[in-house]
């Protein structure tokens, strides 16, 4: 559809592919709009991937970071939800392919976010996975917790390679994993067994830049070097890993003997994205135009992880939760405008609010709106934040008192083994 047409005799119908959160913010961005909505996803409910890492270190529940996207969208009436898996989309014939029949659309929101990106080692992920899901939540979890339960009853060669941790990457997930993995093992499964001694666990957090957090300001990112070293983590840096396999590793020159490799390095676009017409970057991510329309197709915009887009000063927009809202928004207002027959908003433009990290209990650092904030002080704002962006009352009492509860008894409730 030309940004010049007349507007249609017929509703506009807006697909969006992907129920996270940028396709939500899109979806309630236009509910008012006089078109309708089509939300398409494969799973039935919207994640909150900020703290997927405590489901998978035993600290909440899955329940508690997810939520229907059919109950979230409930009352707008010019939505609906349709529960299947986007196959392809056909620009010209303006219709998605999905497993329950073609959706056509007059325009298209691709939202589909991001998978893992073994840097040309696909047969990596068998032995190293990565954190985008609640299943892969629920796998990670297993696999910490199975691995102590194996060390109680091995011989004492094998309990070294079951009881050593490592954590690829040393980004915000990367950095938050070493620090929950090391704490579990230190309080929450202390006095759980009598053969092994949980404390004993190695912890072993890799990342191959010139620090850890990279994207935050140099002395934060040495606190939080700090900080994880108190916990008993040790931080490798400048120190790529070239091999993963069943049993451990390979680190630069040595070896890592591991039986539980967590993968929070590298990410790339999702296939859809990937395959998307126009140029894309070298994460496959689509390059897009700045009102974040795919070039030459302006009736079809792509927002969050999905999307490469240079913010000010030609610095790529983060593949965070913030970027992907504020994406998600602009591209629905660019809609409404074009069927309204109103003049568009202009360029997209991201507004950076900060950057956070916990490392453990009672730490955590924050660079938000111009302030820094460490220590206590960091963890308790760190944690606010967190529970005010997740979605439903519920979930935030929950999380808050799962919390209060952890901190007070030093105790993780989730320590289910399950699958």
């Amino acid at each position: 559809m030309n940004q010049s047409s007349p507007i249609p005799d017929h509703r506009p119908q807006v697909v969006i592919i992907g129920g996270g959160f940028g396709g939500l913010a899109a979806a309630r961005e236009l509910a008012d709009a006089p078109v309708d909505v089509t939300v398409l996803d494969r799973r039935n409910y919207h994640l909150f991937q900020p703290l997927l890492y405590q489901v998978a270190t035993a600290a909440l529940s899955p329940s508690e970071i997810a939520w229907p996207i059919r109950h979230l969208l409930r009352r707008q009436a010019n939505a609906s939800v349709l529960l299947a898996e986007a196959t392809g989309i056909d620009l010209e014939a303006g219709c998605v392919r999905t497993t329950a029949g073609d959706q056509p659309f007059d325009y298209l929101v691709v939202a589909t976010g991001a998978a893992h990106s073994y840097f040309g080692h696909p047969e990596w992920a068998e032995h190293a996975p990565g954190l985008k899901s609640i299943e892969d939540a629920t796998a990670i979890r297993r696999r910490v917790l199975s691995a102590f339960e194996q060390a109680e009853n091995a011989p004492a060669g094998e309990r070294e390679g079951l009881l050593t941790f490592v954590i690829v990457g040393g980004g915000p997930t990367g950095v938050e994993m070493a620090g929950a993995v090391a704490e579990l093992a230190r309080d929450a499964l202390a006095r759980d067994f009598r053969n092994v001694d949980p404390r004993e666990a190695k912890v072993v957090l890799v990342e191959a830049g010139e620090r850890i957090l990279a994207a935050f300001p140099e002395s934060l990112a040495a606190y939080a070097a700090r900080m994880l070293e108190r916990l008993g983590v040790t931080v490798m840096t400048r120190t790529a890993v070239t091999g993963c396999g069943p049993d451990g590793a390979q680190v630069g020159e040595r070896h890592l003997a591991s039986r539980t490799i967590i993968w929070a390095a590298g990410v790339a676009a999702s296939p859809l994205a990937a395959e998307l017409a126009g140029p894309h970057d070298r994460a496959g991510r689509a390059v897009v135009a700045e009102d974040l329309s795919l070039q030459g197709h302006p009736n079809v915009f792509v927002v969050g992880d999905a999307a490469a887009v240079n913010g000010r000063g030609g610095v790529v927009v983060p593949g965070i939760a913030p970027a992907a809202k504020q994406a998600g928004r602009h591209a629905a207002r660019v809609i409404e405008a074009q069927v309204r027959g109103r003049a568009p908003p202009g360029a997209f433009h991201y507004r950076h609010a900060g950057d956070l990290a916990t490392i453990g209990r009672s730490a955590a650092v924050v660079r938000f709106d111009g302030f820094r904030l460490t220590g206590w002080l960091g963890w308790v704002f760190w944690g606010l934040a967190h529970i005010y962006f997740l979605i439903g009352l519920r979930n935030r009492v929950a999380v808050a008192l799962d919390w209060s509860w952890s901190w007070l008894t030093r105790q993780r409730h989730v320590r289910l083994i399950i699958g």
